[in-house]
Formats: structure tokens, C-alpha cells, sequence
């Protein structure tokens, strides 16, 4: 953990010298805030409805600045950004807070929530809080969970209607040993390819299929390439909205306040967005051609029961799963 720190801080005071994580305009703070969603992702309209209730909420002494698609860098890059104070604020998947919150690989076990507002209930509730906030060691402080919906597997030649489907099929993954975890017990070949390298992939059959939400499914056009759709909904993976310590820690306790109302504010007006976004995705994907196949999904969750009993060794995490599973 000291060396990763002593390389972030190495690179940390070359890069400051080019960004700054905000700036002060005529006495307002402007907060900058990156990602790699395009800007009709319903998480990006959440966070620029974050950005006008920051503004009126500060009297125009604090805002955001939006940088969408990529354009400061990978999700990936955003982050280290954040841990030098380069940038205030970015969005990744929880899966990829694991790597610096442990226990946040929680929430990407496969069918762990009963459905999704039993998954808002655990955002909502003191336990997901805590969560959000235990990657501070590694300067990175989750504000907020945004609705990703649940992931379901997408294949290009062959139909999965059952488990046994998956079987020699090559399934794009996330770089995420519990997502890894999770393809191989349901009888797939996981493969971690960069989403963004994840449409040629496809299309060059470097892989058979991969699973994500139907707003991403839609959204990175992968329909036209993967023809058949199976809602297996395995996992509820929430993205998370965080804040590099460096930037959080230069804020004033009024604007800390602030930006934490202003970004609970924005997660459930995400949430709403996020629901018309998935009915209309599952509109247009079935117009260009896509079949939408409804399976039994407790054949899908009982060939997954082994990735959450594997934790029983660990008395942490296993304690923590039985605590969200009591969640009402």
C-alpha cells in the first residue's frame, strides 16, 4: 500500500502542475467532474441535475464542471486523477471500488438482493453508507450509488436460456475477480476486455457475448452485433459517484454539506431516469432485431449459490452478506 502511495504522489506533483481538481471564478468554486458515459446516459443527466442543485443550494458559490466520453481519460485514469487531487470527482462501477474497498466487492455477488428495491434499500441504509466512504485509505470517498440496473448476459450466435448455454461461450467481464468468479460457476469462459475495446471485440469474435444493463446495451450499440438478450439479471452492481479525498478535504464543512445534498438529491432523480431509460432500451433493441429472452432465474441463481457459500471461510465478508440479506 506505501508504494502505490509514493508512485501516486510522484506522479501526482508532475500532473498538478497541468490540472486542478477545481477553480475559483469571480469567488465560486468550481468542482470538476469526469466520466466515460455518453451524454445521454441517464447518469450523466443525474449529474448535471446534481450541478444545477449544487449551484442553488450554495447560492452560486459552488458548481460542477461536466467532462463526458472520455475526454480527461479512461475510468481507470479518472480514478488515479482523483487519488493526486487532478480531479474532483468521477463515476466507476462498484466492481472496480474493490480494488480499493475490499469489502465493496459485496454488492457484485451474483443474486444477492431479492429484487431492486431491496438493492435501494441496502443504498439507503447506514450499512451502505459505510461502504461508501472505506476506500478513504486509498483517497477515494464514495458520495452516492446510481441505479445500474441489473446485468444480464448478451451473446452474439447462441441463445442462453439456461446455465448449461453458457458452456464454451466466451463472456466479456469487467475486471473483477468476483464477476470472474461469478461467469465460471454459471459455466462460461470469462475474458476481462476494457469497455471500450469490448465493440470490436464483439464484432471480431474475440469474445461470444458479455453481460451489462439494457441502457449500456443500447447505448454502446452492442445490439447490433449480439442479436439475443437473456434477463437472467444476475447481479444489481450500482455505480458509485466519488470524490478524491485531496479535493473533498479542501472543501469548507458548508460545502461538503453542499455537495453531499446536492448528490443525494441527484441519485434519486437518477433513479427515475434510470427506469424510463431501461424500458426504452428494451423498446429500440427488440425493434433492430434482438430477441428478448425471459428465463427462470432461480436455475441461474442456484448454479451461482457456490460464489456466495466460497465466502463462509471469510467471516467479514460472509457476516456482511447475511446483513444485507436481512435488509428489509
Amino acid at each position: 500500500m506505501n508504494k502505490i502511495k509514493n508512485t501516486v504522489l510522484i506522479f501526482g506533483s508532475l500532473l498538478l502542475l497541468t490540472f486542478s481538481a477545481c477553480k475559483k471564478t469571480g469567488g465560486a468554486k468550481t468542482l470538476k467532474l469526469a466520466h466515460a458515459l455518453p451524454t445521454e446516459h441517464p447518469v450523466h443527466k443525474a449529474m448535471e441535475y446534481m450541478g444545477k442543485v449544487l449551484l442553488e443550494k450554495s447560492g452560486g458559490k459552488l458548481g460542477l464542471e461536466i467532462y463526458p466520453s472520455q475526454q480527461l481519460g479512461t475510468e481507470r485514469q479518472c480514478l488515479e486523477l482523483l487519488q493526486i487531487g487532478s480531479l474532483a470527482m468521477t463515476k466507476v462501477s462498484a466492481a472496480v471500488m474493490e480494488n480499493f474497498s475490499p469489502r465493496m466487492r459485496v454488492v457484485g455477488l451474483p443474486y444477492l438482493f431479492r429484487d431492486r428495491e431491496h438493492g435501494f434499500h441496502f443504498q439507503d441504509s447506514e450499512l451502505g453508507k459505510q461502504l461508501l466512504v472505506e476506500g478513504e485509505g486509498f483517497w477515494l470517498r464514495g458520495l452516492v450509488y446510481f441505479d445500474a440496473g441489473q446485468r444480464s448476459f448478451y451473446t452474439k450466435t447462441k441463445p442462453v436460456h439456461v446455465p448449461a448455454d453458457l458452456k464454451n461461450q466466451k463472456i466479456r467481464v469487467m475486471q473483477s475477480k468476483t464477476a470472474i468468479d461469478m461467469v465460471k460457476a454459471l459455466g462460461g469462459s470469462p475474458t476481462p476486455i476494457s469497455w471500450g475495446e469490448l465493440y470490436t471485440a464483439l464484432q471480431q469474435g474475440i469474445v461470444d457475448g458479455a453481460e451489462n444493463n439494457p441502457p449500456s446495451f443500447y447505448t454502446s450499440r452492442h445490439y447490433e452485433v449480439c442479436k439475443y438478450y437473456t434477463l437472467d439479471e444476475h447481479t444489481s452492481i450500482p455505480d458509485l459517484l466519488v470524490v478524491g479525498t485531496v479535493a473533498w478535504n479542501r472543501l469548507s464543512p458548508q460545502e461538503q454539506t453542499w455537495l453531499q445534498e446536492a448528490a443525494d438529491e441527484a441519485k434519486f432523480y437518477q433513479r427515475k431516469l434510470w427506469a424510463e431509460a431501461e424500458e426504452e432500451a428494451l423498446r429500440e433493441v427488440q425493434k433492430a432485431g434482438v430477441e428478448i429472452i425471459r428465463p427462470d432465474k432461480s436455475v441461474f441463481s442456484e448454479k451461482a449459490k457456490p460464489v456466495l457459500e466460497a465466502f463462509k471461510e471469510d467471516a467479514e465478508i460472509y457476516e456482511l452478506i447475511k446483513e444485507i440479506q436481512a435488509i428489509k
